[in-house]
């Protein structure tokens, strides 16, 4: 600090300034260190005093400093009004846009901060910010143009430190902590990642945390930081605990106390992040996550809770008599597959939330990195989208639910140090375990990666969740981890994964976790791995802009009705990338041709090959089991639509269908399953539903359940004759 400042601030600090009289002629800088030394009161004097300018541009400084947002807000568009040319206005105005949650305008005030000064360092940092809110890669891009326009911007240094963290890199992360200590010995947030740093690795942050105290007696943030790093981690408890002393620290922080009431939500709490979210609302914090999330809450009364010894399972009411049949017996099965795997047992039941809004569940998961998700598991709290909240065939629930499963075992083992790519990469290995068809596929977007050499060493994925380089990034990063834990069962076998979960609850490293478990150092496995991987999918690497035209070309033939041309290039087709069954699936095209030929055991081939690898179109899989059905083969019919439950368990007639057929095979408890969810859709025919879900009953002998069923059916419709019968006969068995 220069000797004019430190005069300046210890006559700040000597005399608090008043609004009738300033003592001294301050400066937004002036107010700005007050504040960041933890002089609160005098900070405040200090921004009172700039709000009796005549100059817009320090009234807006001192409105924000005092937290009247709007004053200030109107405040930076009279200055900007005046001086048009002047950038740093407009990074401020930015600023204070980005702080109040309209990170839309402020891009666009940093962009025209640019425009009118091209290395104004400060405008970059601010579109660094905006960028980094999401997770995009870009920021990165927006920091290192800025450091090289300003070395010693200490902020730039932080958020690139931040960012290294949230990446699993932790030499960087310190390198450019460490950069930003060098500018400044008072650089507050580097402190906080040094602490965070040293929290993650296990080892004692209390001389970091010191060390930021000293400077700023009441500075939060540094403890909310080390949360929000926890939290990125999935270390959710610890995180709430760390978000507690920020607020502790500095009761009027509404981010951290929004942030800990949103992870007590992610907890499976619902009392105490209702008051503290309330509390910010009514405080003037009301960022999106804080009004989603209580909206959210509002919401819980809709939702039906279902408990017992392991589970916890909550549906919203609308369709909880539906599911319920198909997700308790799901997540018990998983339960006891996974118990038995890794041999243990939970401490806690796990909880399961299913949103048929997908914006509420987006609200439940809102912050997380790498999500394009279709459930999330916060340490036994499991948030998934509902099969109603996406396109019948876009998303498979089921597998969702076993995946988010297997995250609350390798979560809870690994004291949540599980790297991410770990995580992920396991979860969607055990989802091949757990049905064939659930198994992880190689899909367009990882094709054209690997034709780019785009995979990522295994010691850097993380990187590919957190801070994707790419659009597709996210995705194929998801198929790499989970590839990567096919070749090591194939290679090594299922016990050296279990061994790797191990390993990481002892917070071995990755590196060390590869060397240890496998043998190998990390750039001899990636080697090894993807020599394997490309052996497999090399045909299709090779081939796939090829492939991708005469797929086109094949549309085209079935559109001009050219059925035997489009039968020998589908056939071509399919052998060239059997994993693609996604629109316009050469196996779909061929399906057709198929059963318009009259040719249904080649329909029936084709169409089970499409269901072999992962085709999860209903109005195809129906098609596959009426063609299977035609053909004599009522079971492989029944297993064809009960795979349709895993996909989307609401359409009437599905349930009509495989009860009648599980019923003609005698499975009586299943049929009793399809015609109770039946029931639960409310179908127009409710007479019918309910006569045949008391058939099923009264073929399972269960006399009494059938006759309340089917006065229930006569009561909808007296004269359904049916239900008359089916009456008598239970008449009958009662004597």
């Amino acid at each position: 600090m220069n000797m004019v400042r430190s005069v300046a601030v210890g006559l700040l600090l000597a005399s608090p300034v008043t609004s009738a009289a300033p003592a001294l002629a301050a400066t937004p800088s002036d107010c700005d260190t007050l504040r960041h030394h933890g002089h609160r009161v005098e900070a405040q004097a200090c921004y009172q005093s700039l709000t009796l300018s005549a100059d817009p541009y320090l009234r807006a400084e001192g409105f924000w400093g005092l937290e009247l947002y709007q004053d200030a807000n109107t405040a930076f568009r009279d200055a900007v009004a005046r001086a048009d040319g002047n950038a740093l206005y407009r990074v401020r105005w930015g600023r204070l846009l980005h702080e109040r949650f309209n990170d839309t305008d402020a891009a666009m005030l940093f962009s025209e901060a640019l425009q009118r000064d091209p290395r104004n360092a400060a405008a970059y940092m601010g579109l660094a910010l905006v960028s980094a809110e999401g997770f995009d890669n870009k920021a990165q891009e927006y920091l290192a143009k800025a450091l090289q326009l300003d070395p010693m911007l200490v902020e730039a240094h932080e958020e690139l430190a931040t960012m290294a963290l949230e990446d699993y890199d932790v030499p960087r992360a310190v390198k450019e902590a460490d950069a930003a200590l060098r500018s400044s010995d008072e650089a507050l947030d580097a402190m906080a990642i040094h602490a965070s740093v040293e929290i993650l690795s296990d080892r004692s942050p209390d001389g970091w945390i010191q060390r930021f105290l000293n400077v700023n007696p009441t500075y939060g943030r540094g403890y909310a930081i080390i949360a929000s790093q926890l939290v990125i981690n999935r270390r959710y408890q610890d995180g709430v605990a760390y978000y507690r002393k920020a607020i502790d620290l500095d009761p009027r922080l509404w981010s951290a106390r929004s942030a800990m009431a949103i992870n007590l939500m992610r907890l499976g709490q619902v009392d105490e992040p209702q008051r503290e979210l309330e509390l910010c609302y009514n405080n003037g914090y009301r960022d999106p996550a804080t009004v989603n999330s209580l909206r959210l809450l509002d919401s819980s009364k809709n939702f039906v809770t279902v408990k017992d010894a392991t589970t916890i399972v909550k549906l919203h009411m609308k369709e909880a008599d539906v599911l319920r049949p198909y997700v308790e017996p799901l997540l018990k099965s998983a339960l006891v597959t996974y118990g038995k795997k890794y041999s243990t047992t939970l401490k806690e039941p796990v909880q399961v939330e299913v949103y048929p809004d997908h914006e509420d569940f987006a609200v439940r998961t809102l912050g997380m990195p790498g999500l394009g998700a279709l459930g999330v598991t916060f340490g036994s709290v499991v948030a998934m989208d509902s099969p109603s909240g996406r396109k019948p065939g876009s998303f498979n629930w089921a597998s969702t639910l076993w995946h988010e499963t297997n995250h609350v075992f390798v979560l809870e083992m690994t004291n949540h140090r599980a790297p991410r790519w770990f995580a992920e990469g396991v979860a969607v290995h055990e989802e091949g375990q757990g049905k064939p068809e659930w198994a992880n596929r190689l899909t367009p977007d990882v094709v054209v990666a690997m034709a780019q050499k785009k995979l990522l060493p295994i010691a850097e994925l993380d990187r590919g969740f957190v801070h994707p380089e790419y659009p597709e990034q996210v995705i194929v990063s998801y198929f790499q981890a989970g590839r990567v834990f096919d070749y090591i069962q194939d290679r090594w076998g299922a016990p050296a994964i279990v061994d790797m979960v191990h390993r990481f609850g002892m917070l071995e490293p990755t590196p060390d976790v590869i060397r240890h478990t496998l043998g190998l150092e990390p750039g001899a496995f990636d080697t090894q791995f993807q020599a394997w991987l490309y052996k497999e999918a090399g045909p299709i690497v090779t081939q796939f802009d090829d492939w991708r035209k005469r797929l086109k070309n094949l549309a085209d033939m079935m559109t001009k009705g050219q059925n035997d041309a489009a039968l020998a290039e589908g056939e071509a087709l399919r052998r060239l990338y059997p994993e693609y069954v996604d629109d316009a699936s050469p196996y779909i095209f061929l399906g057709q041709i198929y059963t318009a030929k009259g040719d249904r055991n080649a329909a029936i081939a084709v169409l089970t090959d499409y269901k072999k690898f992962g085709g999860e179109n209903p109005d195809v899989l129906e098609k596959l089991a009426s063609l299977q059905e035609e053909a004599g083969h009522p079971q492989d019919a029944a297993a064809t639509l009960d795979g349709i439950n895993d996909i989307y368990p609401l359409d009437e007639d599905l349930h009509r269908r495989l009860g009648d057929l599980l019923l003609t095979l005698h499975n009586e408890p299943d049929a009793i399953r399809e015609y109770t969810a039946l029931v639960s859709l409310h179908p127009l025919d409710k007479a019918g539903a309910l006569y045949k879900l008391a058939a099923a009953y009264f073929a399972a002998r269960q006399i009494d359940k059938a006759e309340e069923q089917v006065l229930a059916a006569l009561e909808a419709a007296p004269n359904y004759r049916p239900a008359q019968n089916l009456l008598l006969q239970i008449e009958d068995a009662h004597k």
